[in-house]
């Protein structure tokens, strides 16, 4: 049996009211607890009262980073609605598409999305509500002065619908996630027991909220323990720096992916950057280089890589950062609260260094899709979750996610997961992106092809990837041939299209 809903924000803002919730970098905005439940509260009553949204209805928002953001998300918890978060690099299409899906009544959208949000609230048959995100005349802060605040939570248990989040996969429409003020908390838990967030945290977040890993790594866990968030609008080098650097306001806590660790350290400022205060910075969403991970241990930070999807709410496993270059290519081991099983295809447990599917349970990990009945058979078995990812487990318990099943080819009858040859490929330094997928062979059945994206001025060779990879893997697993591109081809989430990358390649 599920407990109540408890109101975080308000709770905060009755024992610490003078603590600082949330500073936004870009409009230089900054309010306590205090004054983030009164803004709660406004837009608590302009929703039910100005927008006539009730328990259970959903609201899409457009946005990028912003305090405006959060405020929208607690007020949807206050009065038991439910916030759809849109991907703002997607086309008008895409958008209207989820939008319409996931049934909402309303459409809150940033002033830089205007003309396509005006599109998608035109094809929905939805009232449209700008925000500029500085706090400046629009008719979201005109609705939050006009209302009438609301307080208190409304009647409601953890089993409620808070977030819905669609995924982003790589073929097939968006499924969106349904994400309940359990998994919320489940993921809070998780947070506290692995990352140490207290009322003391002070985490940046500057990847974008509307994907799971900005949202809750770790900007809601902080605001549930009542740290403090300093929210950046989007991700920018020199300003991600001069922020950690700022020892007056001591960032504690940050997540980041793989490229904002390459464009941070490619960056002048970086000869300046010093670690020293932040107690945690985390990696995710791609396997980490290891040359990469080298240059920001060199520099003193040690990166906590991990692995999380946005059914899982998102965390998973966590690799603890002394294991950094031990355990290179692991993604750690189980965080408290979550189970993990890897699975044959006959259903039963694999054994240490066995290939399987990763199947996880746990409160963190959603019960099923908004709207997708088929998928949901397929995906949730038993009260697990099959996340199609290949996975491995070693003699010491580290888990090691070797590729997404799909990107598996087959050569020679063998198995081989794309995954495991680029590691091997990212030992290069000249190499700044490398992706393998398999094509059609007459003898072979499949083989490997290296798509690769050299450094400026490299003078690297299909030969030298080639020869570097001879000798590191079984015969079967090594690639034939190379391809050398300026960027490889990604969705709006960042992962790499592999259809898009075979297509090309028998092309020519």
């Amino acid at each position: 049996m599920y407990t109540k809903v408890h109101d975080w924000i308000a709770t905060h803002a009755g024992t610490r009211p003078n603590a600082i919730a949330i500073t936004d970098l870009f409009s230089e905005r900054e309010y306590t607890y205090a004054q983030m439940n009164e803004r709660v509260a406004q837009c608590a009553g302009f929703l039910r009262d100005g927008l006539n949204i009730q328990q259970g209805q959903h609201v899409a928002i457009l946005s990028q980073n912003s305090s405006d953001f959060m405020e929208i998300l607690f007020a949807c918890a206050r009065i038991g609605a439910v916030l759809v978060p849109l991907n703002y690099r997607l086309v008008a299409d895409e958008l209207d598409f989820i939008t319409g899906d996931a049934e909402a009544k309303a459409l809150f959208c940033d002033a830089d999305f205007l003309e396509v949000g005006k599109e998608v609230a035109m094809g929905c048959d939805l009232p449209l509500i700008d925000m500029q995100g500085d706090g400046s005349k629009s008719r979201y802060e005109y609705g939050l002065a006009e209302a009438v605040p609301i307080y208190h939570m409304v009647d409601q248990d953890l089993s409620a619908l808070w977030v819905i989040m669609y995924t982003s996969g790589t073929t097939g429409r968006p499924k969106g996630a349904r994400i309940t003020h359990y998994v919320m908390q489940s993921n809070n838990l998780n947070n506290m027991s692995n990352s140490n967030i207290t009322q003391s945290s002070i985490s940046l977040t500057f990847m974008p909220v509307f994907h799971i890993g900005g949202l809750n790594c770790y900007t809601v866990p902080t605001l549930f323990v009542g740290g403090r968030i300093l929210m950046m609008r989007s991700f920018d080098a020199a300003t991600t720096l001069a922020a950690l650097n700022n020892k007056t306001v001591q960032v504690t806590h940050f997540l980041g992916v793989p490229a904002t660790f390459q464009f941070m350290c490619q960056h002048p400022d970086f000869e300046h950057f010093d670690p020293s205060g932040i107690e945690l910075a985390t990696v995710g969403a791609a396997p980490m280089p290891v040359p990469l991970l080298k240059i920001w241990i060199e520099k003193g930070l040690q990166l906590q890589q991990g692995y999380g999807m946005t059914e899982t709410g998102p965390s998973v496993f966590s690799l603890p950062r002394e294991y950094a270059l031990e355990k290179i290519g692991s993604c750690g081991k189980t965080l408290m609260f979550t189970k993990v099983r890897i699975v044959a295809d006959d259903g039963s447990d694999v054994s240490a260094n066995e290939i399987g599917e990763l199947w996880v349970q746990g409160g963190n990990i959603i019960e099923s899709y908004w709207n997708r009945p088929e998928a949901n058979v397929k995906d949730f078995v038993d009260g697990w979750f099959r996340t199609g990812d290949a996975a491995r487990i070693d003699e010491d318990g580290f888990y090691y996610i070797v590729d997404r099943t799909k990107d598996m080819y087959i050569s020679g009858g063998e198995n081989v997961y794309p995954a495991e040859v680029e590691n091997t490929i990212y030992q290069l330094e000249d190499i700044t992106e490398a992706a393998v997928i398999g094509l059609p062979d007459e003898k072979w059945g499949e083989i490997g092809c290296v798509v690769a994206v050299l450094k400026s001025g490299s003078t690297l060779t299909e030969e030298d990837i080639l020869n570097h990879c001879d000798g590191k893997m079984a015969k079967f697993k090594l690639p034939r041939s190379v391809r050398f591109i300026d960027a490889l081809p990604r969705n709006t989430t960042g992962k790499v299209l592999k259809t898009v990358l075979r297509q090309q390649a028998q092309q020519g």
